[in-house]
């Protein structure tokens, strides 16, 4: 886990446990149904905040025989499971109050309790959300939108922190809305129907973060940009003659897989083969340090078959990748992890 993320996940997880206690405090005061909702907010984030510590820590143990890639993949598990929570303890209890408070009004009784208590939640919020968004800013690209961040970055902990910042600002403003709405027309129902609308507001961003997370956990591709830098590490190395195909995986948010066909120079003899695949991957993990585990496959491109990929396109047992193709019978594998 980076710096960043580390930093991102105290100042929401500190700003957080302040406010639960202080929206129970108002909601025992006032008996609001929107401060109740955001109560449960804010102590579902909290819990959040400490479920991606736990993922944090549980990644860093080391590899073993029954998971011989080791734990980097716990960080993506704990942040699904922070969608869950907040899915179920945030989304469905802020809903399942609304409602009921719909049915049956109650009235809030000191407005200025409420209100003062949301406004310094929104605040401290509001500080937790900068926090957030300044470290994000050093792991975003500048041409990067913030939705793109969300949706392409590895790193779990930062796209979590920043949708629930941005989902407890709107819910405060929502609730503040409520509150004041129910004090100007005298019906405590606009208090419920702000309890309503952050509990639908929650289970929206729970659904994003889950679908989020869950790419992950089965398993996406390096970024554009670092799976070329690999291509250009390979095609640029000594003995290389060209690159055949490549797949790369994360195995984890800093841990990248990498799998290749490559040819190389025919000359030579079997020992200066092994020096050339070792020296291709030190090559590439010198430019792409988060390359951890690489498999390099010695084998020809069949550049005297020429209607080879129409052919193989045909084949259900065929690869075809970037305008080559993986034949179905494959030659002696020479890998390496070190």
């Amino acid at each position: 886990m980076t710096d960043g993320s580390r930093k991102a996940i105290f100042s929401a997880f500190f700003a957080n446990l302040g406010i639960a206690i202080a929206k129970f405090a108002g909601f025992l005061i006032t008996g609001s149904a929107s401060l109740l909702a955001e109560t449960v907010h804010s102590v579902a984030d909290t819990g959040n905040q400490a479920l991606l510590f736990l993922g944090g820590k549980r990644a860093k143990k080391e590899e073993s025989q029954t998971h011989p890639f080791g734990y980097g993949r716990e960080r993506y598990f704990w942040s699904f499971a922070v969608a869950l929570v907040l899915f179920s303890m945030g989304g469905m209890f802020a809903l399942y109050e609304g409602i009921q408070k719909l049915r049956h009004p109650h009235e809030i009784e000191n407005l200025g309790v409420a209100l003062t208590i949301l406004v310094l939640a929104f605040i401290l919020e509001g500080f937790s959300l900068r926090t957030a968004i300044k470290e994000s800013a050093h792991v975003k690209g500048p041409r990067t939108s913030w939705w793109s961040f969300i949706r392409n970055t590895k790193q779990p902990e930062l796209p979590v922190v920043l949708l629930e910042d941005i989902g407890a600002e709107t819910g405060l403003i929502i609730a503040i809305g409520g509150v004041l709405m129910s004090e100007a027309t005298g019906n405590p129902r606009w208090d419920a129907a702000g309890s309503t609308a952050i509990g639908i507001l929650l289970i929206i961003i729970a659904i994003i973060l889950a679908i989020e997370m869950k790419s992950l956990l089965i398993g996406e591709a390096a970024s554009e940009d670092v799976r070329d830098t690999i291509i250009e590490s390979i095609e640029n190395s000594d003995h290389v003659d060209q690159l055949i195909h490549i797949r790369t995986e994360h195995i984890g948010p800093d841990e990248i897989l990498v799998g290749a066909k490559v040819e190389f120079s025919s000359a030579l003899s079997a020992d200066q083969l092994v020096d050339a695949i070792n020296t291709t991957e030190d090559t590439i993990r010198e430019n792409v340090p988060s390359v951890t585990v690489i498999y390099l496959e010695p084998d020809l491109h069949r550049a005297d078959h020429p209607d080879l990929v129409a052919k193989a396109a045909d084949s259900p047992n065929a690869t075809v990748t970037a305008g080559t193709t993986e034949s179905p019978d494959t030659t002696a594998v020479v890998d390496s992890e070190r």
